[in-house]
């Protein structure tokens, strides 16, 4: 005979174990119903323009007609402006995140700065975009370029970066720190030669996030003046001289992958909306190749690593 309260917490683990049961389900459907959505849509995009994934649709301008039209202007520009965001944005958040978890001492002052870095990461995409336009736009002198395009991103998802690159410091054991000090280590040789390079897969997730929703941002780009129509490629960043760089492409004119799709779906004719499906296809093979870059570096870092 079971004793009475032996009794009670079977019962109780059995209750615990149904509730597990029942949380795994819903769980499970819900990532099938937001996998199976996404992937309904993107093979709807896939089939919708498949017939204008050809060469010339990647190395023609856009046109007035719709089979000749293509997207070598809004991929080379999306490309441009990613550099400037990637270059802007991730080393100034990994070194901010940095700073704020392993050298700033706790206060009001970085209390109130941690605040502001969340609450930054929800704001509204055209809030970023209104306040280039008066700073980088206007202010600044940068005009409606690929530089302001950037340096607008880079605001966008630098809150991201940051708040990636704490979560990523904080999932290091103390155990990491104290060996490295005990063995006479600076904070600056812990930093550099463990904390970082620990660290960095989950760095890296938080950057391609942070890079997978600029690329697809519309409104801020809008907002500095990105152009709806460009039948005309920035000059080269390699240059024929020494030093064989050219920075005369980041005040050019630019249009990005978005934006193009927003120009085209905009149409009434059929043949546009076929060409916006071929370009959100390959707005998403970026994104996916993106991501699988970094999920590819991720694994081998964390090869690497030996706790």
């Amino acid at each position: 005979m079971i004793p009475a309260d032996l009794s009670g917490i079977q019962r109780i683990i059995r209750r615990n174990k149904r509730r597990d049961l029942i949380f795994a389900i819903f769980g499970f459907v819900a990532l099938l119903i937001g996998v199976l959505t996404f992937l309904a849509l993107f093979l709807q995009m896939a089939f919708a323009g498949w017939e204008r994934l050809t060469p010339d649709f990647f190395t023609s301008f856009p046109s007035r007609r719709a089979g000749q039209a293509g997207i070598l202007s809004a991929w080379v520009g999306s490309v441009l402006v990613m550099l400037v965001t990637a270059v802007s944005a991730v080393p100034l958040g990994v070194a901010a995140g940095v700073y704020l978890e392993e050298y700033a001492t706790r206060s009001f002052v970085t209390d109130l700065i941690e605040i502001n870095v969340t609450n930054l990461a929800g704001v509204p995409s055209i809030v970023y975009g209104l306040l280039a336009l008066g700073v980088f736009v206007y202010a600044f002198g940068f005009g409606q370029s690929i530089l302001s395009a950037g340096l607008t991103l880079g605001l966008l998802i630098l809150p991201v970066v940051i708040v990636a690159t704490r979560e990523a410091i904080r999932s290091i054991p103390q155990h990491i720190r104290e060996g490295a000090y005990a063995l006479g280590a600076t904070r600056w040789q812990v930093t550099r030669d463990h904390i970082v390079p620990y660290s960095m897969p989950g760095i890296l997730t938080g950057v391609i996030i942070g890079m997978s929703r600029a690329i697809g941002e519309t409104a801020p780009v809008i907002t500095i003046g990105a152009l709806t129509f460009i039948a005309f490629l920035p000059e080269s960043p390699i240059g024929p001289e020494f030093p064989w760089v050219n920075f005369e492409w980041l005040k050019s004119g630019f249009t990005v992958m978005p934006i193009q799709m927003f120009n085209w779906t905009s149409r009434p004719e059929e043949a546009f909306q076929q060409n916006a499906a071929a370009a959100g296809f390959v707005l998403v093979l970026m994104t996916l190749a993106m991501n699988a870059i970094s999920i590819w570096i991720r694994y081998h870092l964390r090869k690497d690593i030996k706790w």
